[in-house]
Parts: structure tokens; sequence; C-alpha cells
């Protein structure tokens, strides 16, 4: 389970095993991501900033649209609700599932259902909840959580799977060939599907002007989890909703791209309700449960940027810190600069428990490169910093920053410091003051120090001149 050490910290006592894991899935998806994306438009950038003012608009016009999508919505047919916090769309989930009488259910990938913990409510109520993502199972069998958006077991390698299967009975032998392991989990889920008397689903589009629903998938598993089920329920954050349907041309061109570096995802769902009475299979009701949980104060914040997220993952995977660290390091269900910006907003009464995320950072500035939707993270970072010096919150590295920072707005302190400097290339560690700065230099090589060359060149180079 997902700890409560700083970043710093956890990122510390990380193992190196699971540290390769993510560093070489994470590079991975950069690669795939750069080729596709170059390769098939001259000019991304355009695209990524059309994307971007779509969102822009739709969030400014966001309680419109959601009445628009609402009233579209129920002409085909579905339900819709509309839940104010976490616990509001968990109980009204539970109801739904009452009403119908469902004790059993599968679920498809979520980060909108992970974020309001709503696996282990369903569970305490004598729901039976299965997540039938390949990904989503195997930490639901271990107990864990997922440490990706895109890829939630980009921490963990075949060997520990294959001896899950083998500790859950799923397997009879240990095998960790990736086929065999996915061949496993296949007839394993397949009964399950049949069993079940319900689906839950996210949904990655929600189209203002027709009331579809779109999903998308590698592996079809929210497909097989609405066909055979009579009630399909999809929880669907508020910033979810884009105008019209031909917009969708603009998201589906940069998600996959951008997720996993396909052109497309395999499964491209449209949902338009329930079924109609000349088809064969489906869901006989459809609920449509609007979550907000926070998203009108990140609107009504200076961050709001930070709702165009489509949830590729594309950040984390660049990011430096994530590489090191993994997803858990961030404590919610958001990581990496994606996370780091959203989770501080989103859980507004955890700000002071979550204010060093933002902090997490080298403003390298990789994330905004890749967004897709044109999202200023490292902008948004220092935003949210202020509002942590603002908000006085406390930092552990506010000790040893603090000296720094009058150094660093002293011209002649940073003069004399620069000057001095020569003398930290025969000081050993030990010698440094301070046990954080210690463990600093510890970790790092740095090169000699020449300081007070450059300003003696400028001033010989000025009296020269005065001379001439």
């Amino acid at each position: 389970m997902i700890g409560n050490q700083l970043i710093d910290q956890y990122a510390r006592i990380i193992t190196d095993e699971k540290q390769h894991s993510v560093i070489d899935g994470a590079s991975s998806g950069t690669e795939k991501r750069y080729k596709v994306l170059h390769h098939d438009y001259q000019d991304p950038d355009a695209l990524r900033k059309l994307a971007a003012s779509i969102k822009d608009h739709t969030l400014h016009h966001l309680d419109e649209y959601l009445a628009k999508t609402e009233q579209a919505l129920v002409s085909r047919g579905a339900h819709v609700h509309f839940a104010a916090t976490g616990d509001d769309a968990k109980q009204t989930i539970l109801e739904i599932l009452r009403s119908h009488g469902v004790t059993r259910l599968t679920k498809s990938k979520s980060m909108a259902a992970e974020e309001i913990h709503l696996n282990p409510f369903l569970i305490e109520n004598g729901i039976e909840c299965l997540e039938s993502d390949l990904g989503e199972f195997i930490v639901q069998l271990d107990n864990d959580e997922p440490s990706h958006i895109v890829k939630p077991i980009i921490h963990k390698n075949r060997r520990e799977i294959a001896g899950t299967f083998l500790r859950e009975g799923i397997a009879k032998d240990y095998n960790d060939d990736p086929e065999t392991i996915t061949r496993r989990a296949r007839v394993y889920l397949r009964e399950k599907y049949f069993q079940a008397e319900a689906g839950i689903t996210g949904a990655n589009f929600v189209c203002a002007d027709s009331g579809r629903m779109l999903l998308v998938t590698n592996e079809g598993n929210s497909r097989f989890g609405m066909a055979p089920v009579p009630v399909h329920i999809a929880l669907v954050g508020i910033e979810k909703v884009i105008p019209r349907e031909k917009d969708l041309a603009v998201f589906l061109n940069l998600l996959g791209r951008s997720a996993t570096g396909q052109q497309l995802t395999v499964y491209t769902e449209f949902i338009n309700g329930p079924k109609s009475a000349n088809q064969p299979d489906g869901p006989e009701h459809m609920h449509v449960v609007f979550l907000d949980n926070g998203r009108t104060d990140v609107l009504a914040s200076n961050c709001r940027e930070i709702l165009r997220c489509i949830r590729c993952g594309a950040c984390q995977n660049v990011c430096p810190v994530y590489r090191q660290a993994s997803g858990h390091a961030y404590r919610s269900t958001y990581g990496g600069p994606v996370g780091a910006v959203l989770s501080p907003l989103l859980f507004g009464d955890r700000f002071p428990e979550l204010a060093d995320l933002p902090k997490a950072s080298s403003l390298c500035g990789a994330c905004n490169e890749v967004c897709p939707v044109d999202i200023p993270i490292p902008d948004l970072l220092l935003r949210l910093r202020d509002k942590a010096k603002r908000e006085h919150v406390h930092s552990p590295a506010a000790i040893p920053m603090s000296p720094f920072a009058t150094l660093a707005t002293s011209p002649s302190l940073w003069r004399t410091a620069m000057t001095m400097s020569k003398a930290m290339n025969h000081l050993p560690i030990q010698v440094a003051p301070i046990k954080p700065l210690q463990d600093w230099l510890g970790q790092r090589t740095l090169p000699e120090s020449h300081g007070g060359d450059f300003r003696k060149w400028y001033k010989d180079r000025k009296n020269k001149r005065s001379a001439g």
C-alpha cells in the first residue's frame, strides 16, 4: 500500500528493481510517443494548441455544457446523477446497485473510481467488485495500488506477477512468460464477466451535442464488462465533457500517441446508451454519475489549466523525478507532474500534507513539452509553491534553503561566496556543518570551482578599456 513518506524519503527507500522497472517502462513510452507523433504530423504543436483551446472553451462554459450533456444522455435513455463529493458518488452507486439487486460486478479501469476509493467501499457493503483491466486486476490481487495513469503495474515485473498468480490459485504452476500470464488472466476473468450483474466504467470523453460517451482501451475489458450485464454505471469527472463529436478527431489522435505511442488505441468504443429492443446484447439500464469532488474548486483557482488533462501519462514518462521515485511516492491516485499539481488542489483538505509535491520538481519543462493539451505544468507548480508559502505550510527544506535564499539575494554576499568557493575543492564532505548538506554532497560529484575568474576577467577588461 502507498505509504505516507515525503516524496524524497520514498525515493531513498525504493528498491533498485522497482526503480529500474519504472525507468524502463517510462522510457519506452516516451520513445514510442515521439516517433509516432512527429512522424505523422508536420506540426504536432499546432494540434496540441487546438486541443488546449477546445478544453479551455469547455471549462469556461462548463455549466452550460453539463446541462446540454445531461439532456442528450437522458434522450438516449440514460439516467444522469451528479455527485458533489466522493462520498456522494459512492452512495449513489451503491443505491443504484441495490435497486437492481446487484451483488457481483466487474469494473473497468477508472481513475475517478480510484480517486474516491470505490472498490473497498463496495466490498465493505457486500458487493464483489473485480477489476477487469489486467494491470488493475494484478494490483488488486496484491492489495497494491496503481503507480501510473496508463500502466498501473509499471513498478512490477513478470516474476512478481507470476508469483501472484501462483499464490492466488489463478495458475497451478509458476510461469513468467507474458503470453502465458495474459492467457491465464483471460480465462479467469472471462468466467467473471458472465457471472457479473453490473459493470462499472469511466469515460474518456462525453460529447455534449450527442450524449455519446467514448471509452478507449487496449484489452477490450470494458466491452466485455458491458455486453453481458443488465446494468452499466459510468463514473465520469465533470471535466471529461467536450462540446462536439467532431472534436473527438483531435483528442483521439493525440491520446493514443501520447499514452502508448499508438496511432489509435485497439478498442475505441462509442456508447450510445442502454441497448435498444433490436440489439442482442448490452445493458438494459445505464446510469451516468458525474463527479465533482473538488473539480469546481480547481476550476475557480489559478491552476484551472490542469483540468485540461486527458490522463495520457506522457508527463509521467518524461519526468526525471517520477522515474526515480515511481507513482506511489506521490501518495494519491495521480502521480507524476500532473499529480503534483492536481492532488494538492483536488484534495484541498490535504493541501498541507501534499504541499511537498509541487516542490519535487526541477522545473525542467519536459512535462509541458509532451503534454497533448499544452498544460503549463511548471508554471502551475510555481503557483502552488507560492500558495504554500502564503499559507505558511511547513516544508522540511525550508531550514537549509533559507540561508541559501539570503545568500542568493544579496549581491555582496554572493560575490564573496563565489570568490571563496575554491576552498570547497579541498574540504571533505564531513566538514559541511549541516547534515542535509552532507547528504546532498554525498550523492553528488561536484565540478571544481573556479569562482572569481569571470569577475577578474571582467574587471581587467573594463580597466583596459578605460586606459585605452
